[in-house]
């Protein structure tokens, strides 16, 4: 199939917030997908689910979650040295931990530490639920922005390896390089609203970009939280 290069807003277009982001991604993808049999909406939690609530509805797809942690630096958290999902699927970013001087031991507690986070928050989510199979379905991974990809990577090694049909990026923001980033490590199709240049951190086409709740997550996906959460 070739690949579409829907219309996007101005590249210095701002989001009045991740919902707002989310119905202007909604439209794109609709013109992207118009046929939304087997079809999966995944949120990258936590950010990346409110966007992808507005998707899923705009298509009247399933939705579901994909937790991924990034793994941050001993000490330096802000340095992403990768990022995890569930299923063990961890992507490395390039010789990060190297350069950063972390042996293997430091950055096996950082992947174990993140893990348990993970698991913890999959637990509130889901709620109980099983996750939704993907097995040759056509998966839709939304996030609220890329910035190094770490995350957005790691998902869709995640998606390829439970045997999704297609795998399609769909994002409010990101650089311009984030298309071919993103199809070098396994998307079929790249959708992207605008593309700020010069492009700084995702929160740049955002008016409010506050840190989204579990509780938010929780209400977007449509579930209750546990009774003792």
């Amino acid at each position: 199939m070739p690949h579409s290069e829907p219309h996007r807003l101005p590249s210095d277009h701002v989001f009045a917030d991740r919902r707002a982001a989310g119905r202007h991604l909604g439209r794109l993808v609709s013109d992207v997908v118009p046929d939304t049999r087997d079809v999966v909406v995944l949120g990258l939690a936590r950010g990346g689910v409110p966007v992808a609530r507005e998707v899923a509805d705009a298509l009247g797809a399933d939705l579901d979650t994909l937790v991924v942690r990034k793994i941050g630096a001993p000490g330096h958290s802000e340095f992403a040295m990768g990022a995890i999902t569930h299923g063990g699927h961890v992507v490395i970013n390039d010789d990060v931990p190297r350069r950063l001087g972390v042996g293997p031991d430091q950055f096996d507690d950082a992947v174990a530490h993140e893990r348990r986070i993970l698991d913890e928050r999959l637990a509130l989510y889901r709620a109980g639920r099983e996750p939704l199979s993907v097995t040759g379905r056509v998966v839709i991974l939304v996030d609220d922005g890329l910035a190094t990809g770490s995350s957005m990577s790691v998902a869709i090694h995640a998606v390829r390896a439970w045997s999704a049909s297609r795998v399609l990026v769909a994002v409010p923001t990101a650089p311009a390089d984030a298309t071919d980033a993103m199809r070098a490590v396994g998307a079929d199709e790249v959708i992207v609203v605008v593309m700020p240049s010069p492009f700084h951190a995702v929160g740049q086409s955002y008016s409010d970009f506050r840190q989204v709740s579990d509780e938010e997550v929780v209400a977007a996906l449509g579930h209750r939280p546990p009774a003792d959460g």
